[in-house]
């Protein structure tokens, strides 16, 4: 089974900024481009941070009540401080949050959730910029012709996970919905293949109707694959 990444469904042609670039230019930009956030690069194309709408609106936000006040908070004074400056370099929140290249896509997904963000810049080994996914490029996998995941379910993965201990089980895919059908031996067994077709990019959801001859499942621990 071919894992998707990020390489997968990520944009190539990132629009950036340098971190000269002044905040007019930014704004122009993203509003030019209809884009809600532009990595910010250096000479090398290495992602040194983000610039995003909300980074942009600090400025609007607290326009005419710059200084910091008392009591306030780290992260206040910090969003107050940005508002008075005029550079992406000065504006940008960094250190980016970036996927590497080969991340999957179930990975990418966990660190969007975890980080808050609605994007990341996809770096090389060296940082340098490759290209940039969002949120709904994640989704493309869904987008997935039937045909195509039932390959990936019965020739690749039920194939390399399990050689031919399911040699009976066969799938049906409708709409992304994998039916999976047959016997296997061990209830165990029938867990482990819909357990890893669940992971199958493009499957929505499976339907289990693997007949099991021995539920052993009281006395196993795990499904033994990686």
């Amino acid at each position: 089974m071919r894992v998707w990444t990020v390489d997968d469904v990520m944009t190539t042609a990132v629009v950036t900024v340098g971190v000269s670039a002044s905040y007019r230019e930014v704004v122009d930009l993203l509003i030019g481009r209809r884009i809600s956030a532009v990595p910010v690069v250096d000479d090398d194309l290495r992602v040194v941070g983000v610039v995003s709408e909300a980074d942009l609106l600090r400025k609007i936000e607290y326009a005419g009540d710059e200084k910091p006040r008392l009591f306030e908070s780290r992260r206040r004074r910090h969003e107050r401080a940005k508002s008075t400056v005029g550079t992406a370099g000065d504006l940008m929140s960094a250190p980016p949050v970036v996927a590497g290249s080969g991340k999957s896509i179930a990975a990418a997904a966990r660190l969007m959730d975890a980080e808050h963000v609605k994007r990341l810049p996809v770096i090389d080994d060296q940082g340098r910029l490759l290209g940039i996914v969002a949120r709904s490029d994640l989704l493309k996998a869904h987008l997935r012709p039937d045909d195509e995941i039932r390959d990936d379910v019965v020739s690749g993965m039920l194939t390399s996970y399990f050689g031919h201990g399911v040699d009976d089980v066969d799938a049906q895919v409708s709409g992304g919905v994998v039916t999976l059908t047959g016997r296997v031996d061990r209830a165990s067994t029938a867990d482990a293949v819909d357990h890893v077709t669940r992971q199958v990019p493009g499957v929505v959801a499976v339907v289990n109707a693997i007949t099991r001859v021995w539920d052993d499942r009281q006395t196993t621990t795990g499904y033994g694959i990686g």
